[in-house]
């Protein structure tokens, strides 16, 4: 859908601004229509004695779970809100019952204990006896006949007859009925079995070692088995193995298996995951989507939803439509529920394993950074729909960003954060108290906040049309850049020191040989932020600068030195630079397409415009095996008709809804293909989904297989998800829909 945007006329300013961003007939549009997005609801275990066995869920809705202390239910319970397992004593004779087994029938809720088995569907009908003992397993035939299994023994029963009994050779896993041959299935660690109520017949009809659990799929003609080192399709109607074993799967070691609505489902000792069209595997492991890994059960629900049973609990894995600007929505509501501290876009943090109510909103090094990337985001936001309420967020938003520059003593320098007096114990040696004693800031401010802050101040200053936001932000940048015109390219902080990061003047960019990633950021940010400054001041001091630091001092050549060039120092460099080049700096990715915003916007002239232009297509190249949302979008704005908006869209929707910073570990997975150590630090072939991932700002690898901490922070969506989003929405590479109008 097209959008009508604004021209802006600033009374502060001599100019037009150009916030009349249309959409390029030749760039592609993401249609925004509604996406199966996923998420769990957890149930924790509350009683650790209690061993889970299966989980089942009725026509009705209802979960039912057998445990060793009897029927369990889940209370309770909603995404990022786990609910519990409480004993069920909604039946209260079933609770004086030895339950032994569970099963559906006709999607009915059906038991065993010692002595028959039993429901309470039909009208408390079924009761059929047994004489086996105590069952462990059941399955339901034809006319509410049922086959039970206790040890290697079974017996087939219908009104309290028996039918047939007899054993298999080896421990009975599971038992299934398979409708379509109108025979029974029976699983050992060693074979699969048949059963045929009309011959009462008993017959192997596979043999093999370390079988753990089965299914049928295909309609009944394949029988899918897990092992204890992946699985493997058989033949349901001869017995014979189709193809090789499967091992190439987040997790060898098989514990169950179901086929739901076509879908095979895998559970394993590290997780539960499904098996796609393309062969690979949507990845289901971490306290992002189940109470622990070792899955003991899966069964399906009635909403379509994936019953996952742990040994600590159950895990309902939902899958529900929605369109990106429904997920905004999500995403809005909780960074305005628990992410905004003083105005500015914090994370909650030092919560105990995931628990929202444990933590709280804790100052940041980066505080700056952030607020401006989900100020932009709310920008942008405001810029397509005038949403009143983004507006609101945007002033609140900017008052701290402004704080941060009056709070300290010197003129033009912004603080990286502040806090009420006393409550930062950690990092004395940044903290400064104010001229206010009921107020500290924190000093040592770098670069990236630097960039960050003209990159915002520019949004609102030509996206905007409140003229007191855009007096306040285009007031705020030239005090910025004064500052470090004035401090000969440097930040300065209040000991008179350039602080460790914040250095643009040319005897420290220019020392870094030209390889080294410093170099050309450095160079590219300040023409950036001066190209910036002169746009919305018309100061000629910083188009002055400008061009001496790109003619006399080689800034321009730094900036558009080819990213494939940029590596570790060679070994003659001093050891600065050897430190700085290390490794590549993904921190620097979001400072350089942070800074693109104001390279390539307000560029001096067509010349320069288009060698920006071939600078940032450049650097996207270099990114686009990461598949990062954020970069792909940035790279819109140059008008180019390549940049991976399919890749983009896919990082939106695959980013999960869940943003607790949980441990995940992909390194063990046999489904991936690990390359070579490599400067980059890319370690697989493809990157994984987002929600197969640790939660991370852009400013992380995102082909980091490791990581998280095991619930103890939730990031803000503010910068991570919401700023592509509504810069996607502003360059009109990704349409409205009805929700979002």
């Amino acid at each position: 859908m097209k959008k009508n945007y604004l021209f802006l006329f600033l009374p502060v300013c001599f100019f037009i601004s150009c916030a009349g961003s249309k959409h390029l007939s030749n760039q592609p549009v993401h249609q925004d229509a509604p996406f199966v997005q996923d998420y769990s609801i957890k149930y924790l275990n509350g009683d650790n004695g209690a061993v889970l066995e299966k989980v089942y869920e009725d026509r009705n809705g209802v979960i039912k779970i057998l445990s060793s202390k009897g029927l369990l239910h889940t209370y309770d319970g909603e995404m990022l809100y786990p609910g519990q397992l409480m004993p069920d004593s909604s039946y209260r004779p079933l609770a004086h019952k030895n339950l032994s087994a569970i099963g559906l029938y006709q999607q009915q809720f059906v038991y065993a204990d010692d002595k028959a088995v039993l429901s309470n569907a039909w009208a408390g009908s079924l009761y059929s006896k047994h004489s086996i003992g105590a069952p462990t397993l059941l399955s339901g035939g034809e006319n509410f006949s049922f086959l039970i299994a206790a040890g290697n023994k079974l017996q087939y029963n219908k009104d309290s007859k028996l039918l047939w009994e007899g054993s298999a050779s080896g421990n009975i896993i599971d038992i299934l009925y398979d409708g379509t041959s109108k025979r029974f299935l029976i699983l050992t660690n060693t074979a699969i079995f048949a059963f045929s109520p009309e011959s009462k017949n008993l017959s192997e009809l596979y043999k093999s070692d370390n079988l753990t659990c089965f299914a049928l799929s295909n309609e009944g003609k394949s029988i899918i088995a897990g092992t204890n080192n992946g699985w493997l399709t058989i033949d349901a109607l001869n017995g014979k193995q189709l193809g090789e074993i499967n091992r190439r799967l987040p997790c060898t070691t098989i514990t169950s298996v179901a086929d739901l609505g076509g879908n095979l489902w895998f559970g394993s000792e590290q997780g539960t995951f499904m098996l796609n069209k393309d062969g690979k595997y949507n990845y289901y492991a971490s306290k992002r989507w189940l109470p622990s890994d070792r899955v003991k059960h899966i069964s399906g629900g009635k909403d379509g939803s994936v019953l996952v049973l742990t040994d600590a609990g159950l895990g309902k894995i939902c899958f529900k439509e929605m369109t990106l600007a429904q997920k905004a929505a999500f995403y809005d509501r909780q960074v305005r529920l628990r992410h905004i501290r003083n105005g500015f876009n914090a994370t909650l943090t030092r919560m105990k394993e995931g628990n929202l109510s444990t933590g709280f909103m804790e100052d940041s090094d980066n505080d700056g950074l952030w607020t401006s990337m989900y100020l932009g985001a709310e920008a942008f936001r405001y810029a397509v729909t005038r949403s009143a309420d983004a507006l609101q967020n945007c002033r609140e938003s900017l008052e701290a960003m402004e704080r941060l520059y009056s709070i300290n003593p010197v003129k033009g320098f912004p603080a990286r954060s502040f806090e009420r007096h006393g409550f930062e114990v950690n990092d004395n040696d940044k903290w400064k108290q104010s001229a206010n004693p009921e107020w500290d800031w924190k000093s040592t401010t770098s670069s990236d906040e630097a960039i960050g802050h003209i990159f915002v101040f520019s949004v609102l200053a030509e996206l905007v049309d409140d003229e007191a936001i855009q007096k306040t932000a285009i007031r705020l940048m030239d005090s910025l850049m004064q500052h470090i015109i004035d401090h000969d390219m440097y930040l300065v902080d209040w000991d008179g020191k350039p602080t460790l990061w914040g250095k643009w003047n040319p005897d420290y960019v220019n020392a870094r040989p030209l390889g080294v990633g410093d170099r050309k950021i450095n160079s590219s940010n300040i023409i950036a932020m001066l190209q910036s400054a002169y746009h919305f001041t018309k100061k000629e001091i910083y188009k002055d600068k400008a061009f001496e630091l790109m003619n006399k001092y080689g800034y321009l050549e730094n900036l558009m030195w080819p990213m494939e060039k940029v590596g570790k120092a060679p070994g003659h460099a001093d050891a600065w630079s050897k430190m700085l080049s290390e490794e590549w700096n993904h921190s620097d990715d979001e400072m350089y397409f942070l800074g693109y915003w104001g390279l390539y916007r307000y560029a001096f002239n067509d010349t320069l415009k288009a060698k920006y232009k071939d600078a940032i297509i450049d650097h996207w190249k270099i990114e686009r095996p990461e598949k990062e949302g954020a970069w792909n979008i940035f790279t819109a704005l140059t008008g180019t008709n390549e940049f991976d908006l399919k890749e983009a869209i896919w990082y939106l929707q695959e980013y999960p809804l869940d943003m607790t910073s949980w441990r995940v570990t992909n390194s063990q997975r046999k489904d991936i293909d690990l390359i070579a150590p490599n400067f980059r630090g890319q370690s697989t072939k493809e990157v994984l989904p987002p929600d197969e991932l640790r939660i991370a700002r852009h400013n992380a690898n995102r082909f980091t297989l490791d990581g998280g901490d095991n619930g103890r922070e939730e990031l803000s969506a503010g910068d991570i998800w919401l700023l592509p989003y509504w810069m996607g929405r502003y360059l009109g590479v990704i349409s409205a829909t009805d929700a979002a109008k």
